[in-house]
């Protein structure tokens, strides 16, 4: 469709193109030097650790020792690949540095063996992932070929592949027959622990109370023989409600509600047929329970397992009053895995001592009689009296019977998911474990089981113990005090939830400067999170609460506020204060034998309530630097920066005027229309108040806008709000309608596909906002991604270049006036795909090209685009760093702005992270955010010379 007249005239469009994904290279592997190699041509692969680092360091007598290597394998064929790329992300992040040397390795989802740059874990999604695999990975041979290259390249193993191969024993019985240390449990053991049939057979003949459960195997389903099992345990046939779901499967993918016979066998043969497993179990829906989960270490010696549980976490489901379906009331994948307000973490439980006693004492049984090594975490149900879910259970005479109910467990989990804010690290840092410390312990115990690690051990702890005192002598040297950090996020805009991963992931990163001493802190209403829509959150005095470590790590913020809440209750202090001196009191002791553990590092903290000023005053006095990740609302709007710079503290990002200006898109337009002669464009716009929109005649409205903007399809988006939230396609005034009854209704979203043309589900704004802006809906040329061939033959990009404009987004990074242009991104999408809320939250969205392939893009469009760039970001005063989002035109690189955002995304897999490492050399997270900071530093020396 043409741009009305917007853009430049278009060149000469050219045939409909099938284009190789020529990606620039990544950075190369250490030991891998070839060119070709990263653009996917055939090459040796070669070891990836330098022969320097290769040497073993023999005793513990004055050797200078060297790092030990550790081989990260992540992916593998189950559904939960996007789920083990978090975690080997978060892994990456927490536990390299110059004592740990990092090896990564991808297994794809048809079992090829890949090793990869650490700079690819970056990746969004699963899909962009195995898209850039076939350019800039190596491949092995065979799966025999990777674990003999493993057996010469690295010290251990640290499977985090969830899952089919990761949890079943595949990857574990490949290590052992090439006789490489790992990680985590054997082969054998898995086996028997991941299958949840035959873990639950187990648990009953160890003594242990279990879920009354039926099998169905693949093509074996005898419905008369399920309808007896119905009646023996007092099911109605016809409704009884059960739960139904796969017994090789993790993450709850698969995991269902059923009721009565036939939907039983019906969703289990489903599961069966999409190949999801073979083998299905039906349980009992445990009426009035409340899951649970514990995380177990075991810190005893190779031949003495001494199994140490955590703080379990109770997992409180709690009403919806949306219209969800009936059966979407357990713990399924999307709440324990996407941000949701329907779920809510309690750690400890809230259940009675005993039963807290009893869950910890069951899991540390489990652990010891199942074999299992180092770590797991074991998923489980306590059901309060009288036990009406099980009749039996009261006289069963089977461990799990208290006073209080009835404790069962029904998961074990034998690789625990990582990701940033997983239960690992809630209950870890509950007892004084960072991230960092929590997963090195695990990987330090692990070596000891290994008597052939004996060296490595010893010339790891040499080395580290080297750092440590250079570090400190350093310290000593420039004095021991820290520079103060603290990092804001929250708020209360749709876009909040983003905010707290944002500004989680930024704490996490700074965490591992011993320079800085960070504080995570929420920024929320005063009164919380439960008002009424209908309230002027305008008018809503702000409170900012200071964090400890463990509050931080949760989906939501409504989550962390209402922990910080629960925190302050004399109870639950006195509670969590004993469970935690009760487990420390065992981890200690024992972990204190090893000469490898550095002790603990999280303290005890309570959260402390500040108002806004009040919290701008307690900054100012610390002499600290904020790091602002509040996305929307006063966090961009130059409300907090100006009452930052009145106060003289020095923060992130762009300055009041700046945000306040680039916050209105009307505005930013405004501000960078005179640069036309540098390549620099506008969209037109129609700036209207809502409330004229929702009390005229919408006919006429829309009649007015093709008018006015000389389009068909318009764009309607809020003046002031990011993220793409309430941003939709209209093509028709019964679309204007739709939209209009959501505003006047304040719905939270759009459900997908109500709309004339096709889409996801749109977030909307809530509470409405004042003026919305429509504009032509500007049509891009659309890059799709080809299914790989049964041949084998790489997948390609197939683009028309119809239009020769695209969607890209950049970031910019630098001090004011002297702006750097990062390469830009554009984002396609497979053919026949839409985009999914699971990737969206856990990976950032579709498959990510950085910069554009020149078979798209030429290097002059894309040097004239970036100059282009860095002249709209001078003109607009921006400072520290930014994302510009925009439209290009491939050929000559003029850019047609769309809107600018002041605190853009910063989540782990977030397109600035891609764009930081597409530089030369290539900048990882924590340098970046490091970066951003000192700019900050700069900025105010400056200000004050």
């Amino acid at each position: 469709m043409p741009l009305h007249g917007l853009l430049l005239p278009r060149l000469a469009s050219p045939a409909p193109r099938l284009l190789r994904a020529t990606l620039a290279p990544s950075p190369p592997l250490l030991g891998f030097a070839s060119a070709s190699a990263a653009r996917g041509l055939a090459a040796p692969l070669r070891a990836v650790v330098p022969a320097d680092q290769r040497e073993v360091g023999l005793d513990n007598q004055g050797n200078p020792g060297r790092p030990l290597r550790v081989g990260l394998v992540c992916g593998g064929p189950s559904a939960e690949r996007g789920i083990s790329l978090n975690s080997a992300r978060s892994v990456l992040d927490h536990i390299q540095g110059e004592d740990l040397v990092v090896s990564c390795y991808y297994i794809d989802s048809a079992m090829n063996a890949f090793a990869i740059s650490p700079a690819q874990l970056y990746s969004n999604t699963p899909s962009d992932f195995d898209f850039k695999l076939e350019s800039l990975a190596l491949g092995f041979h065979s799966l025999s070929d990777f674990a003999e290259h493993l057996a010469t390249n690295v010290d251990i193993v640290f499977p985090v592949i969830h899952g089919k191969f990761g949890e079943d024993g595949g990857i574990q019985e490949l290590l052992e027959k090439a006789n490489v240390p790992f990680v985590g449990t054997p082969s054998k053991e898995c086996q028997h622990a991941f299958d949840k049939h035959s873990a639950s057979l187990e648990l009953d003949t160890q003594g242990f109370l279990t879920v009354p459960n039926f099998l169905v195997e693949k093509e074996k389903l005898d419905k008369p023989e399920l309808e007896g099992w119905f009646q023996t345990i007092n099911l109605s046939k016809d409704n009884g409600k059960v739960i139904v779901k796969p017994t090789k499967a993790g993450s709850s993918i698969g995991v269902v509600v059923a009721y009565g016979v036939n939907d039983a066998a019906q969703k289990a043969e489903e599961i069966i047929s999409e190949g999801i497993d073979d083998k299905v179990i039906i349980e009992v829906f445990l009426e009035g329970g409340t899951e649970f989960t514990a995380i177990v270490v075991d810190v005893g010696t190779a031949n003495n397992s001494e199994p140490v549980v955590l703080l379990p976490t109770e997992v409180e489901l709690q009403d919806s009053s949306s219209c969800e379906a009936k059966e979407d009331t357990i713990f399924n994948y999307r709440r324990k895995y996407l941000p949701t307000q329907q779920v809510v973490y309690h750690t400890p439980p809230r259940f009675p001592a005993e039963v807290i006693d009893c869950i910890r004492e069951g899991v540390s049984i489990l652990f010891r009689r199942l074999g299992l090594h180092d770590f797991a975490r074991i998923d489980g149900w306590f059901l309060p009296s009288p036990v009406t879910s099980l009749p039996s259970a009261e006289n069963s005479g089977k461990f799990g019977i208290t006073k209080y109910g009835a404790v069962l467990f029904t998961d074990i989990n034998l690789i625990s998911g990582m990701e940033q804010t997983s239960f690992l690290f809630q209950q870890a840092s509950a007892v004084g474990f960072s991230h960092s410390r929590i997963l090195r312990t695990v990987v330090q115990h692990a070596c000891s089981r290994f008597p052939s690690l004996a060296p490595c051990i010893n010339a790891w702890t040499a080395l580290s113990r080297k750092l440590q005192s250079s570090k400190q002598a350093e310290a000593i040297y420039k004095g021991t005090s820290r520079q103060k950090v603290f990092v804001i996020f929250g708020g209360d805009t749709s876009e909040r939830q983003v905010s707290l991963m944002s500004g989680t992931n930024v704490w996490l990163n700074l965490q591992g400067f011993d320079d800085l001493d960070v504080t995570p802190c929420l920024l929320a209403p005063a009164n919380g999170y439960f008002s009424s829509h209908d309230q002027d959150f305008s008018d809503i005095s702000r409170e900012v609460w200071t964090l400890p470590y463990p509050l931080v790590l949760r989906h939501t913020t409504e989550e962390v506020h209402a922990a910080c809440v629960e925190a302050a209750e004399p109870e639950r202090v006195e509670i969590t204060s004993r469970l935690r001196e009760q487990v420390m009191n065992e981890l200690g002791p024992a972990l204190n034998k090893y000469d490898w553990f550095p002790g603990f590092d999280i303290a005890y903290e309570q959260p402390v309530k500040y108002s806004l000023e009040q919290w701008i005053n307690h900054v100012k006095e610390a002499g600290a630097v904020v790091f602002i990740a509040v996305h929307g609302g006063i966090g961009e709007d130059g409300t907090i920066q100006t009452m930052l710079e009145s106060a003289g503290v020095p923060y992130t990002g762009p300055g009041p005027i700046a945000s306040k200006t680039c916050m209105d898109k009307a505005a930013t337009s405004l501000a960078v229309d005179h640069l036309t002669s540098y390549g620099v464009r506008t969209i037109p716009k129609d700036l209207r108040a809502t409330e004229e929109v929702l009390n005229s005649s919408l006919v006429n409205i829309w009649n007015e806008l093709k008018a006015k903007l000389q389009t068909e399809t318009v764009c309607v988006k809020p003046a002031r709000d990011g993220c793409s939230t309430g941003v939709a396609r209209l093509c028709c005034p019964k679309d204007l309608e739709v939209y209009s009854n959501a505003l006047r209704r304040k719905f939270q979203r759009l459900p997908a596909n109500c709309l004339s043309r096709a889409h996801g589900v749109i977030e909307m704004p809530v509470p409405p906002p004042e003026s919305l802006i429509f504009e032509p809906f500007v049509e891009t040329d659309e890059i799709i991604i080809s299914k790989k061939l049964e041949n084998g033959s790489a997948r390609h990009l197939v683009w028309k270049g119809e239009n020769d404009w695209l969607e890209i987004t950049v970031g910019v990074v630098g001090k004011r006036g002297e702006m750097h242009s990062l390469n830009p991104s554009i984002t396609v999408k497979e053919s026949g795909d839409i985009l999914s809320l699971e990737e969206k939250f856990q990976g950032g969205t579709g498959i990510n090209l950085t910069p554009p392939p020149v078979t798209i893009m030429s290097e002059d469009a894309l040097q004239r685009c970036k100059k282009s760039i860095e002249i709209m970001a001078n003109t607009l005063g921006l400072e520290g760093f930014s994302r510009i989002d925009a439209f290009v035109n491939v050929r000559s690189g003029e850019v047609l702005l769309i809107e600018v955002n002041t605190v853009p995304g910063m989540t782990p897999s977030t397109v600035l992270i891609h764009q930081a490492l597409a530089e030369e050399p290539p900048v990882y997270p924590h340098r970046f955010f490091r970066t951003l900071l000192d700019l900050a530093f700069e900025r105010s020396s400056g200000a004050s010379d």
